[in-house]
C-alpha cells in the first residue's frame, strides 16, 4: 500500500491536490469558444456543404484544419470578392486575435465538407473536429456535433444557437 504513513485524510487531500493541480493546467491552456455552430443541410447526390459558426480565442490561436468522418475533404474556405466576381478559396489557417469574435458565415470564412460520404440530413447532427494551434505551437482539437438545418439555428429568433467552450 503506497504511503502507509499518512491518513485516509492526507491521501485524498494529497489526490485533490494533485487533480487542483492538472485542472489548473488545463485552465491555463488558449481556450476557444465555439457559438451558434450549425451544418447545411444536402440533398442526394450533393457532395458539399458548409458548415458555419463563430469562434473566439482568449488568447491569438490559428485554426490549422478541420476533419469530419463524414466528409473526404474537410478545410477551411474564405468567399470574397475580386473584382465583380465571388471567389472562393481554401485557406491554410485562419488567425483568431485574442478576444476577438471570428465568424465562419456563408458568404465568408466558413468550412467546408467536401466529398460527402452520405447526404446531411435536416435535423441530424454532424460530427466535426476543429484544429488550432496557439501561439507557443502548441496544437490541440475540439470535437463538435454540429446541428443539421436548411438556415442558422435560432435565425428567426436572432439567437445565434448552439454554443460550446473549448479547453485544452
Amino acid at each position: 500500500m503506497p504511503f502507509p504513513n499518512f491518513s485516509i485524510f492526507s491521501k485524498t487531500a494529497m489526490a485533490l491536490s494533485i487533480a487542483s493541480a492538472c485542472l489548473a493546467a488545463v485552465a491555463q491552456t488558449t481556450p476557444v469558444k465555439v457559438e451558434g455552430a450549425w451544418a447545411r443541410a444536402t440533398v442526394q447526390g450533393q457532395k458539399g456543404t458548409g458548415a458555419f459558426m463563430s469562434l473566439t480565442a482568449k488568447d491569438a490561436t490559428q485554426l490549422v484544419g478541420v476533419t469530419s468522418p463524414v466528409a473526404g475533404v474537410a478545410e477551411v474556405h474564405e468567399m470574397k470578392m475580386e473584382g465583380d466576381v465571388m471567389k472562393m478559396r481554401a485557406l491554410p489557417l485562419l488567425d483568431l486575435p485574442a478576444g476577438k469574435k471570428v465568424d465562419l458565415k456563408p458568404g465568408g470564412y466558413h468550412v467546408m465538407l467536401m466529398d460527402l460520404k452520405a447526404p446531411l440530413a435536416k435535423d441530424s447532427t454532424v460530427p466535426v473536429t476543429l484544429l488550432f494551434k496557439d501561439a507557443r505551437g502548441v496544437e490541440s482539437k475540439l470535437e463538435l456535433k454540429l446541428p443539421v438545418a436548411t438556415t442558422a439555428p435560432g435565425a428567426a429568433a436572432g439567437s445565434t444557437g448552439a454554443a460550446a467552450e473549448h479547453k485544452h
